[in-house]
């Protein structure tokens, strides 16, 4: 088939896409259960299906329900949570989803919104749902006192108090007192019962149980978020809470136990601020013994805009460790030994969303340069690799998909990649338009998969070129570490790598060169446009006009953009204003002539709508076109989990702002 009769990619196919999530094997290993999200058009939402694999086949189980899993019961029974507004606020209700058939069946309800759940034994479970601080035991009040307290909160929801910081946080609004805390609940009485573990005013972010034992992480603020979390432990037969780790000395990611220890991925900070890759450590009383540096981020660290929720980083079993990792350009998955010795599983060009594995299988969300993400599944060590899915195939069947081109460059010191898309119908001897796509973090990466948005644009004949410049993930701290440094190296690899793409493809028009990106993306996007007048235009995302506002305002301001600006987490932000000026896009605005749009989120507490605003504002003031779209009720997440239809406004505003001015360079 030739690249004409293949048809375009279009904004609006993004209705059609599929997203799994939430991958869980049973005990036993012999089902994989995991759900599927799906854009609602009427109802501008999505809706989740629960789906399963048995015997390497997969079927949906509940079509109506609208329900995602929490966790395994028993080898064939799911415990799931209804995804629709509640009959009451501020409780989740549980079902039981039995694989041997029949309707879900309602168990009961949970007052308290459950984020996260593990099974510690038949009937009893731990999870992380958010409280008040003011009122950390409301999860205890009868029906009629919940009743009331839900009448006296709406007579204050014209109101907000705040006395603390952070006091919003992005995709959860205004949490100014509210904490994630550790529960137990037991579902073995006629209802659940709920006991609260951790502190009225803690943090707890993450959990593992060893034995009668849950080790948990936990930070206790009551004015102002601190840099470092604590790790605790709580004995569910004996009662016994017990301080492991009571020093404020180690900023700690996540608690995990393999070959029945306690380990934490965790960093000093010291050598690299706030953004230095954790150490796996050991957990002692008083202390971590450091095991190893892994080098690279245990997670997926790709940019996108084909996923919409998660799963599971890494799994501990009996023979090894297994965990997500970042490498240059790419997810792989890695297993360790009890010594701690690597072997890498897989390792193909693609990003691995999320994992879980059992005694004698692997599965795992994968999305490379064909389509959106589907399910794979291998044996234990790495072989045997199968597609389990084909929950997108149909939606890129007889469509154009660019293939990326890598690029391989020099700039300031360091080698480098970058990919290439084609324009559809693509032409040497024809002149065509390009877009500069940067990727957000600055810690991601971009890797060489099916990315909606530039697939778009290279339907409607751009050329489309992305990579990872200094500040990205995939490498040593060394490369990913940007502090001090926003504007300079970066900026310099952005402009390198065009000049490379340009002299590699003359067919590029350099007149009608496009320019995007969001958060930092969008903050290079800004630093551009007051640099630069090479590109025609440029549409900035959720972006950074001034890291003195943002310090002040975004809900992790007080701490990024201080470690960002190069200022040590000890010292006091307050008095290098200096610093955080010199790196604000704001201050180089001044003769900018770059016509650009601005997208911008109402609630978006990460890169606030001031942020934009100021850019915005700045552009008119100099009589330059400019443009700024304001999402109602959308965050930070816009591309890539915001409202189906919010989604397909943006990507049209983009696309139309791109196609109006390079029409004019015509």
């Amino acid at each position: 088939m030739t690249n004409k009769k293949l048809a375009p990619i279009e904004v609006k196919d993004l209705l059609t896409y599929r997203y799994p999530e939430n991958l869980q094997y049973s005990p036993s290993g012999k089902y994989l259960a995991f759900h599927v999200a799906r854009p609602v058009e009427k109802e501008n939402g999505y809706r989740r299906d629960v789906w399963m694999v048995e015997n390497g086949k997969c079927k949906q189980l509940t079509q109506s329900l609208d329900a995602s899993i929490l966790v395994w019961k028993d080898d064939t029974t799911l415990l799931l949570r209804r995804n629709t507004e509640e009959k009451e606020e501020g409780c989740t209700e549980l079902f039981e989803l039995s694989l041997l058939g029949g309707e879900a069946k309602p168990i009961g309800k949970v007052p308290v919104i459950i984020q996260r759940m593990k099974k510690l034994e038949d009937g009893l479970y731990a999870l992380i749902a958010n409280i008040d601080a003011n009122d950390p035991d409301a999860y205890k009040d009868t029906e009629d006192v919940r009743k009331k307290k839900l009448e006296e909160k709406k007579l204050e929801e014209d109101y907000h108090v705040v006395d603390e910081i952070p006091y919003w946080f992005n995709g959860k609004g205004y949490l100014n007192k509210i904490r994630t805390a550790l529960f137990l609940l037991n579902l073995k009485e006629e209802k659940p019962v709920l006991k609260r573990i951790s502190d009225a005013y803690q943090n707890v972010s993450s959990f593992d149980q060893l034995g009668n034992t849950i080790y948990y992480i936990g930070e206790t603020h009551k004015l102002r978020k601190g840099h470092f979390n604590r790790i605790y432990s709580h004995n569910y037969k004996t009662n016994k809470k017990e301080t492991i780790l009571g020093k404020d000395i180690y900023s700690i990611d996540e608690v995990f136990v393999f070959n029945k220890k306690v380990y934490v991925r965790a960093t000093d900070m010291k050598e690299c601020g706030m953004g230095q890759t954790p150490d796996i450590m050991l957990v002692k009383k008083d202390t971590l013994e450091k095991v190893i540096d892994p080098h690279r981020s245990l997670y997926c660290a790709t940019a996108g805009d084909t996923m919409l929720g998660g799963g599971k980083r890494h799994v501990a079993l009996e023979d090894g460790w297994l965990t997500l990792a970042t490498d240059v350009d790419h997810t792989v998955i890695w297993k360790f030994d009890k010594n701690f010795k690597k072997k890498v599983l897989f390792d193909q060009l693609g990003a691995i969303y999320f994992m879980d594995a059992c005694k004698d299988k692997v599965a795992f969300a994968f999305e490379d340069a064909n389509g959106p993400t589907e399910i794979y599944e291998m044996d234990k060590n790495g072989k045997s690799v199968k597609k389990l899915t084909n929950l997108n195939t149909e939606a890129v069947k007889g469509k154009y998909v660019a293939k990326p081109n890598p690029i391989d460059y020099q700039s300031e010191g360091w080698n480098l990649r970058g990919w290439v898309l084609l324009p559809k119908d693509y032409n040497p001897k024809k002149k065509y338009p390009a877009v500069l796509d940067v990727h957000g973090g600055p810690r991601g990466i971009y890797s060489p998969i099916f990315v909606h948005e530039m697939q778009v644009w290279a339907s409607k004949g751009y050329f489309v070129y992305f990579g990872n410049i200094v500040g990205s993930d995939g490498r040593d701290d060394e490369f990913a570490d940007l502090r001090g440094h926003y504007g300079d190296t970066d900026y310099k690899n952005l402009m390198d790598f065009t000049d490379v793409v340009l002299k590699k493809y003359p067919a590029i028009d350099k007149k009608r060169l496009c320019v995007t990106g969001g958060s930092y993306g969008g903050f290079m996007t800004n630093w551009i446009i007051g640099h630069t007048d090479r590109f025609c235009c440029a549409a900035s995302q959720r972006s950074i006009a001034s890291w003195i506002s943002m310090t002040f305002i975004a809900d992790i301001g007080p701490w990024f953009d201080q470690n960002e600006c190069g200022i040590p987490y000890n010292e006091s932000v307050l008095k290098h204003f200096d610093k955080l000026w010199e790196y604000s896009p704001l201050k180089y605005i001044e003769g900018a002539k770059t016509p650009t749009l601005f997208i911008h989120s109402e609630e978006d507490y990460r890169c606030p709508l001031p942020e934009g605003m100021q850019m915005m504002q700045s552009l008119a003031y100099q009589n330059v076109e400019t443009r700024l779209v304001i999402f109602k009720g959308e965050n930070h997440e816009l591309s890539r989990s915001g409202k189906p239809l919010h989604r397909l406004r943006r990507l049209n505003e983009i696309t139309n702002w791109f196609e109006r001015h390079t029409k004019k360079g015509k």
